[in-house]
């Protein structure tokens, strides 16, 4: 069998899609509880990959969450019990609400402050939307 012949009958055997994979997936937090407080491990590399301040992530993240966070060496301690479920949930929030484009849906964007009012302006697509969420 020639090799032309054998890679026609290799393509005919693969499945039509192979995989699809999204280029920005929202970061997961991790971390434990320790006493009455929670420690979150990977809150600067969740920062990176949002692409925003940590202090900015952090300030939203004790609004929402009704709970006082500092850092300590390269993690975030909140004051209180919290799960990682109703952490991701409100990540996930932040994250549509301060990162992904609403017109292109990609995470490619700045917060800019014009005239006094925060936009989210998208670098590949151009929109700026208003952000109505106050931290």
């Amino acid at each position: 069998m020639s090799y032309e012949e054998m890679l026609k009958r290799g393509k005919k055997d693969l499945p039509d899609v192979v995989s699809k994979s999204e280029r920005f997936e929202t970061p997961r937090v991790k971390g434990h509880v320790e006493g009455n407080k929670t420690i979150i491990v990977n809150f600067f590399q969740m920062a990176d990959t949002l692409n925003r301040k940590p202090e900015h992530l952090l300030k939203y993240l004790q609004r929402e969450l009704a709970t006082p966070g500092h850092f300590e060496d390269k993690r975030l301690v909140f004051g209180r019990k919290l799960g990682s479920t109703m952490i991701n949930e409100k990540i996930a929030k932040y994250t549509h609400d301060f990162v992904l484009c609403e017109k292109c849906g990609k995470p490619d964007t700045q917060v800019i402050n014009e005239n006094g009012k925060l936009l989210k302006k998208c670098m590949a697509c151009g929109q700026k939307t208003d952000i109505k969420t106050k931290i």
